[in-house]
């Protein structure tokens, strides 16, 4: 069977010129090293023997510091990397006309390198439905979507093992960084004392938050969603519960609470929201609306998605939106497992879906908050604090998540005592593991009318 596909190249380009220009201007002008070792590794080079000398080089530099045409010849004739060392070495540096080639040419080459890892990620696809193996249209289409994401994902260090060297200059820079106030550790979520105790939500890692009904896991989720778009920068909403105005009218009632007369009343209540606005209401409403039009969220409130379905749909987003921030599932329990896992008790069918969630935030480097039901043995302790134990389903969820929090407000379950304990109004964060900090305790109020939580530390009175 003859295809489109199979007609293409197995190479896009096998531009030899390219690379003999940017291996002869390495040896004519060595002090360029740098700047190829920067962007360049051997797999970019679709020659053969060019892949094989770049390599030598590599080697040479790394080891000895200094790259030169004789010690480069001797290298690969000792080895015996290749048959016919000088001419292959007396054709590059021919070509070379001047150094200031170096860096257009290596672009040239990575775009190449990019094209090709596209063409073979669609031979890929071919190959697998002509070879049926996949059992339906759904697999077929998340691998094929994994592929592309894949390929048309910017490179990164990540291919190979990385040297000690190399990783403690990049925490050092880091660190010189943080010091200078030019980026933060992690992703900060704009309440002082939950950032104090994660330095920020990290990258790649996924952070469980749990609690029983009506704690206001969703609320609180929606209240670092918010806060972090305000910074411009984007976050990917999935609702498996609630439909996307419901979230809509949750962020804009959020935004209300700081609209107050010179008394502190609220100028616009959550029931008057509900009803009929006043003009001078409508107004205010409208300028909260205009404040949250440009913020970059997007929202999924498609019901009945599985693990597999997230991770396309966030790929998708990511590869349309690299610099994407944030990504929040609410909740786990509501997630579809796979049809091949059905046969598998729940606590395994949670277990896998916990794991690829995890997978899912080193792919497109996020932190991922995954929200979580919490098993009703809370309700028979005398104190109801949640614990890792209390985590419903699958002892898999503690396993796998980097960060672990619980919601817990004492007025839920004690609302007469609530005043008498000073508890009316405070909502716990319970940070019962991260794998990268300490464990703790963050103390915020809680206002349900507005669906908004604000720091004890720095909350508006």
């Amino acid at each position: 069977m003859t295809t489109a596909a199979s007609k293409l190249p197995v190479e896009v380009s096998q531009d030899s010129e390219i690379e003999q220009r940017i291996l002869g201007i390495l040896i004519k002008h060595p002090h360029k090293m740098d700047t190829a070792l920067d962007k360049l590794r051997d797999y970019h080079f679709s020659n053969p023997t060019h892949r094989t000398i770049f390599k030598a080089l590599l080697d040479l530099y790394t080891k000895q510091g200094r790259v030169s045409f004789v010690r480069l010849y001797e290298k690969i004739r000792r080895e015996k990397l290749l048959a016919d060392p000088e001419t292959a070495l007396v054709a590059l540096t021919e070509s070379v006309v001047t150094g200031r080639e170096l860096e257009p040419c290596i672009e040239i080459l990575r775009e190449d390198y990019a094209k090709r890892k596209i063409l073979q990620a669609t031979e890929e696809i071919e190959r697998m439905i002509l070879n049926e193996e996949e059992e339906t249209p759904e697999k077929y289409q998340a691998r094929a979507q994994e592929l592309i994401f894949a390929a048309t994902q910017m490179e990164n260090s990540e291919e190979e093992p990385k040297e000690l060297l190399d990783v403690l200059s990049r925490c050092y820079t880091n660190l010189v960084e943080r010091k200078e106030g030019k980026v933060p550790y992690g992703l900060s979520v704009r309440f002082p004392s939950i950032d104090m105790l994660t330095t920020g939500f990290k990258k790649k890692d996924l952070i469980i938050l749990a609690g029983r009904p009506s704690m206001g896991k969703t609320s609180l989720a929606l209240n670092f969603a918010l806060n972090v778009a305000k910074r411009h920068i984007p976050v990917l909403i999935f609702s498996l519960e609630m439909d996307d105005e419901q979230i809509g009218d949750r962020l804009v009632l959020s935004e209300l609470f700081h609209y107050r007369d010179k008394d502190g009343n609220f100028l616009v209540s959550s029931s008057q929201y509900a009803t009929k606005l006043t003009d001078e209401q409508l107004e205010i409403t409208q300028k909260v609306y205009s404040e949250l039009y440009e913020l970059p969220i997007q929202i999924v409130d498609q019901r009945g998605l599985t693990s597999l379905d997230i991770r396309a749909k966030a790929r998708k987003v990511k590869a349309a939106c690299p610099n994407l921030g944030l990504v929040v599932i609410d909740y786990l329990q509501l997630i579809r497992p796979a049809e091949e896992n059905k046969n598998k008790s729940w606590a395994l069918q949670v277990g896998d879906i916990v794991r690829e969630l995890r997978d899912l935030a080193g792919e497109i480097d996020v932190p991922i908050i995954l929200l979580s039901q919490l098993n009703r043995g809370v309700e028979s302790r005398e104190n109801k604090r949640p614990m890792m134990s209390d985590l419903r389903d699958s002892g898999n969820i503690e396993e796998f998540a980097d960060v672990v929090m619980f919601v817990y407000r004492d007025d839920y379950y004690y609302p007469e005592q609530a005043e008498e304990r000073g508890t009316k109004g405070k909502a716990e964060v319970i940070f019962a593991k991260q794998r990268k900090g300490a464990t703790g305790t963050a103390v915020l109020r809680f206002i349900p009318e507005f669906t908004l939580f604000v720091d004890e530390s720095d909350r508006e009175e």
